[in-house]
């Protein structure tokens, strides 16, 4: 029985060393089928639990996505081309005339400053001037109709009584220049030296009813320039701005620019009331001097007539004496 079992091995050994020394090719063919084929039966029984979990995303990954069409790809490029944009213009909107004014220069601040203080000039000069030609005319036009049936000086003061005016003045400067004209036979002297008060009390009051039509006038004629120089020098800054900046972005150059046109924006504000209210203090100062010269003109005919009245006055009293 032990030589039966030392020849099984020794035969084991020998077809072992055989099947070593064979190539692959022989040694799959002679290999037991049943071997060679366990991890092929026992593999896809160990992993049949873990198949659905790992198939699920297949679907969706190996179907292809639709190709876009051309109006999409467009919608989508103009879509994030206008975000920028759209951020930028929200960041425009925000600029304020006052958030404009802080973040000024300095001297573009003063430049606008001054401006906005001339326009309230412009306007406080025309509502006052407003009331006070609107009062002057009114007194005149009342001073003469009431002397308009007077028939000397002396009558005509009475008929105003204490009222302080401009044809107070004029007949006052009558009754003084027949006072210290007394003696005196002729009267186109007297007549010419009354002229000449006249002449002087009216261009007083032209003087007094003109006054801050001159600043009117300058306000009108410099602000537009002054606001321009205010101009000048904020893009002078914000070019300055974007070279440090180093960029051309609207968000960038916006801003400053802005800012330097608000000086030039301020100074036209200011620049075309003076202008046109300058214009109009012209056309209504005219006719209150015009109606000056009417008060001018009725005093010299009060004046002519206590003159000739004098002279016959005179005449008759040599007559009556003869």
């Amino acid at each position: 029985m032990n030589v039966s079992v030392f020849r099984a091995t020794c035969g084991v050994i020998l077809a072992l060393a055989m099947l070593s020394l064979a190539p692959p090719s022989v040694a799959q063919r002679t290999a037991p089928a049943p071997a060679a084929q366990m991890p092929a039966v026992t593999q896809p029984a160990i992993q049949a639990p873990a198949a659905p979990a790992a198939q699920e995303p297949a679907p969706a990954v190996a179907q292809p996505a639709p190709a876009p069409s051309a109006s999409e790809s467009a919608a989508s490029l103009t879509n994030s081309g206008s975000r920028p944009l759209k951020a930028e213009a929200a960041a425009l909107r925000e600029l304020s005339p006052w958030s404009m004014f802080l973040s000024a220069d300095i001297l573009v601040k003063a430049v606008m400053i001054g401006l906005a203080f001339a326009s309230l000039l412009t306007w406080t000069i025309f509502i006052a001037k407003m009331i006070e030609l609107a009062v002057a005319r009114r007194k005149l036009r009342t001073a003469l109709g009431k002397i308009s049936d007077s028939r000397s000086l002396a009558e005509a003061q009475f008929a105003l009584g204490a009222k302080r005016g401009v044809l107070s003045s004029f007949l006052a400067a009558a009754m003084r220049e027949a006072r210290l004209s007394a003696g005196i036979s002729s009267d186109t002297g007297i007549k010419e030296r009354a002229a000449s008060s006249f002449a002087e009390i009216m261009r007083a009051e032209a003087r007094r009813i003109r006054l801050g039509m001159g600043l009117l006038a300058t306000i009108g004629a410099t602000s537009p320039f002054v606001g321009l120089f205010g101009t000048v020098w904020g893009i002078m800054n914000s070019f300055i701005g974007i070279s440090k900046a180093q960029t051309t972005n609207l968000a960038v150059v916006a801003p400053g620019i802005a800012e330097a046109l608000l000086a030039t924006a301020i100074g036209l504000v200011a620049a075309i009331p003076a202008v046109i209210i300058y214009n109009h203090f012209a056309r209504v100062t005219k006719t209150y001097l015009e109606l000056v010269s009417r008060a001018s003109g009725a005093a010299g005919r009060l004046l002519s007539r206590d003159l000739d009245r004098t002279h016959v006055s005179s005449g008759t009293h040599s007559r009556a004496a003869e």
